[in-house]
C-alpha cells in the first residue's frame, strides 16, 4: 500500500513524502518477514496476502497512514504482544514490539508530512531515510545512530532510501 501512495504522491509533486512512503513500505515488509519467519518456526503455514486498499491524494493517504498506524500501535501490536506473553513466545513478543515501537515513529513522520503539506512546506521535510534491516526501525535524521536502539545492528547494514 504504501509502495503505491509513495508513487501518488511523486506524482502529486511530493517527492519527500514519496521517499517517506517508501521507507515505512521497506519497514513494512521486515516486520512482515520477521512476523512470518516467528509464523513458521511454530509450524503455521502463511499465505500471501494481497492488501485492500484505493489510492487518494497524498493528504488523503497519509491521512489514511496515521489512522492504520495509530490502530495498530495502540489497539493491535499491544493486543499481539499480550497473547505472545501469555503463550510463552518470546521471538512473537520481539517481532511484535519492534513493530509497535517502529509505526509510532512512522504515525510521527506522517503526521509531520500531513502538517507541511498542508502548509505548502514540503521542502522542510526529510530528503534520507534510513530503515534497519533487522527490525525496521526507520530513521530520519540526517546521521542516524551507529546502533539501532531497537536491535542493535550497525549503521553499516541499514537501508537509504532517499
Amino acid at each position: 500500500k504504501y509502495t503505491a501512495y509513495a508513487a501518488k504522491a511523486k506524482s502529486e509533486g511530493n517527492a519527500q513524502i514519496a521517499v517517506l512512503f517508501t521507507a515505512a513500505s521497506k519497514a513494512e515488509g521486515i516486520h512482515a518477514n520477521n512476523h512470518k519467519a516467528v509464523l513458521e518456526k511454530l509450524g503455521a503455514a502463511v499465505e500471501p496476502v494481497k492488501p485492500d486498499f484505493s489510492v487518494k491524494t497524498t493528504a488523503e493517504n497519509l491521512t489514511d497512514a496515521i489512522n492504520g498506524e495509530t490502530e495498530e500501535f495502540t489497539k493491535m501490536y499491544p493486543g499481539f504482544i499480550s497473547t505472545a506473553k501469555d503463550e510463552n513466545i518470546m521471538e512473537a513478543v520481539r517481532s511484535f514490539s519492534w513493530a509497535m515501537d517502529t509505526e509510532k515513529k512512522h504515525g510521527e513522520f506522517y503526521r509531520t508530512a500531513l502538517a507541511a503539506l498542508n502548509s505548502k512546506k514540503q521542502d522542510t521535510l526529510s530528503k534520507t531515510y534510513y530503515v534497519c534491516p533487522k527490525c525496521g526501525n526507520t530513521f530520519n535524521d540526517a546521521k542516524p545512530p551507529a546502533k539501532c536502539p531497537f536491535c542493535y545492528t550497525a549503521e553499516a547494514k541499514y537501508i537509504k532510501v532517499f
